[in-house]
């Protein structure tokens, strides 16, 4: 009898994946509309999801097989759904950081403000938080945490042992990366799947002092937890802000714009260094208790120790040598990527977009897609050395020139093409949603909730999605709810952006089990960790985000994003009254 059960268990992917849509069946079946064939691909897709039956890159197609059969939608409208701007864009972030991070410009950028921010324990965790979330806003998350954690702990291991004699230099193994030199070979790793080589113990956990843990454990948690929510700050930082701006554009093709970069970070990165800052203080209670004092580093007892790591970080800083032309043309054109999308649209003046490529309304032809492109595209024209011309080892006695800053087999190694796929199967599921009616059916089911005050709404839901996100993907988490949330929005006559806004930021807002983020994972497979230790801190954490997030949406976010009244571009047949008759509990002003 157990081996047969333990047979299915082991086919159970199988299983699911055969009977599923035989068990939701009846719904399309006794409901033969279109709203119940949407819900049908919708519900079916969600616990695919779920289960990760399959692949959700594979489930993410769907829509491709289940639309057109079920008369939803047009196949070559749904086709149309899997490459929109909002993939474009990520698309092209994803080649400027694949440049940054080919050419080890983050680690540059590391060490540098480790080196201004100092070593004792307070000034340390802030440091690396500050640094990790930083490059989280403009590189994978994943990446970010599987190059920080093998420095945090090099540096543990200095701060951990006797000071080493200055007379006798020494290296310390752990803190090397094995990050292969750009010039030799590039990063075969894709960005989705980083698994960091954890640095081996210099001792057991049971030797270690409890303090000395109780540090261990907290560094750790800062760099997963800061690439967490350094990723809110901006539109690239993690695929949910591009999820909302794809479904925002799907669903509302009037809004002028609202979600851009420009806007985008003017929301978000005020909400990001709070939360911060926040956590910062929470980890440093929660770990290192209340001697403040101590933690700052005020104190004869531990000057060995912390002159000791300065000395590891200092010496690895010295191994980069000078910058590189390659590593100063990443950054010049990073610095001219980021200029062109505060500037593009920025909302409070004339950008260059509506200056100089707008169309007969006024309106900017040009993208923050089109901007990444450009800047990604210029990768593949720099060269990587100047000059730099060499033998070619292939053909003696000819000339060689340099590669360019980005070759398509670095590109190609590091994009994540799964996410792409899953961006498109959101934005599918979201027309397929508005063009069967189902969006119309959810808004009227949830006109109840127009007599509940808006801010109680958007903190329940909030919290519903930093719950959901921890056991789920945080795209497929929002990828499914955001679509109901602006048909909710319509219904009860509240500006769309107010619910869906922070209901993204939410979706990162996974603190609490190594599952709920890749980066979680590499700092639980560090060691040094319990689930119940990662619990324990990231559940206070949660309830924090939230309430920074409430903050965000019922203050600055206002004139942002124009929430003071229901836009007229949210309108629709089912919509009307929210005209003709003002709901009574009106957005406040803030």
């Amino acid at each position: 009898m157990a081996t047969s059960w333990q047979g299915l268990w082991a086919y159970r992917s199988y299983l699911i994946v055969l009977f599923l849509p035989i068990f939701l069946l009846p719904l399309p079946i006794l409901i033969p509309r279109k709203e119940a064939y949407c819900a049908y691909a919708i519900i079916l897709m969600a616990l695919l999801w779920c289960t990760e039956a399959l692949p959700l890159a594979v489930t993410a197609l769907f829509p491709l097989i289940l639309f057109p059969m079920m008369d939803v939608m047009d196949a070559t409208e749904v086709c149309l759904e899997y490459l929109k701007d909002s993939n474009i864009l990520f698309m092209g972030g994803l080649m400027v950081a694949t440049a940054v991070e080919h050419w080890n410009l983050h680690k540059r950028i590391a060490l540098r403000v480790l080196l201004t921010i100092g070593v004792r324990p307070a000034m340390l965790i802030l440091g690396f938080m500050l640094v990790t979330a930083f490059l989280s806003m403009w590189i994978s998350n994943t990446a970010t945490s599987a190059m920080m954690l093998p420095i945090a702990h090099a540096v543990l291991e200095q701060l951990h042992k006797a000071p080493p004699d200055p007379e006798v230099g020494s290296d310390n193994p752990t803190f090397e990366l094995q990050e292969p030199s750009p010039e030799k070979e590039p990063t075969k790793t894709d960005n989705a799947q980083v698994r960091p080589v954890a640095p081996a113990p210099s001792e057991p956990r049971a030797q270690k002092s409890q303090e000395q843990l109780r540090f261990t454990q907290c560094l750790s948690l800062c760099v997963c937890y800061s690439a967490s929510i350094g990723g809110i700050a901006t539109l690239t930082g993690t695929t949910p802000n591009l999820v909302l701006q794809g479904q925002v554009n799907s669903i509302f093709p009037e809004n002028p714009n609202m979600v851009n970069f420009a806007t985008w970070f003017g929301f978000a990165f005020p909400t990001m260094i709070i939360l911060l800052l926040l956590a910062w203080l929470w980890l440093q209670i929660l770990f290192l208790g209340f001697n403040f004092r101590k933690n700052f580093g005020f104190g004869d007892q531990e000057q060995g120790h912390q002159r000791a790591a300065f000395q590891v970080i200092q010496r690895e800083h010295k191994l980069l040598g000078p910058m590189s032309f390659a590593e100063k043309s990443v950054t010049t054109l990073f610095v001219i990527l980021v200029v062109l999308w505060f500037t593009r649209e920025p909302g409070f003046f004339e950008g260059w977009g509506n200056l100089a490529f707008a169309n007969d309304n006024g309106e900017s032809m040009v993208s923050d897609g089109t901007v990444a492109i450009f800047i990604g595209v210029m990768m593949f024209i720099v060269p990587s050395s100047f000059p730099g011309l060499t033998q070619d080892p292939e053909n003696p006695g000819k000339l060689k020139a340099p590669p360019a800053l980005l070759t398509w087999k670095t590109v190609n190694d590091k994009m994540p093409w799964n996410i792409i796929f899953l961006l498109g199967g959101g934005f599918a599921l979201a027309k397929g949603s508005e063009e069967s009616g189902l969006s119309a059916w959810l808004g009227d089911k949830l006109l109840p909730l127009q007599n509940v005050p808006q801010p109680a709404i958007a903190f329940i839901l909030c919290l519903m999605m930093a719950t959901f996100t921890e056991c789920t993907s945080n795209v497929a988490t929002t990828t499914l709810f955001l679509p109901i949330l602006a048909s909710m929005a319509q219904a009860i006559c509240i500006h769309p952006l107010y619910v869906m806004l922070p209901c993204t930021l939410a979706a990162s807002l996974a603190f609490m089990l190594p599952v709920a983020t890749p980066s979680n994972a590499i700092v639980f497979s560090f060691g040094d960790l319990k689930v119940s230790d990662m619990a324990r801190a990231g559940f206070l954490l949660n309830v924090i985000g939230v309430l920074v997030i409430m903050l965000a949406i019922n203050s600055w976010s206002y004139p942002i994003f124009d929430l003071y009244n229901f836009p007229s571009w949210a309108y629709s047949n089912a919509t009307a009254h929210c005209f003709q008759h003002p709901p009574t509990t009106s957005t406040p002003q803030p």
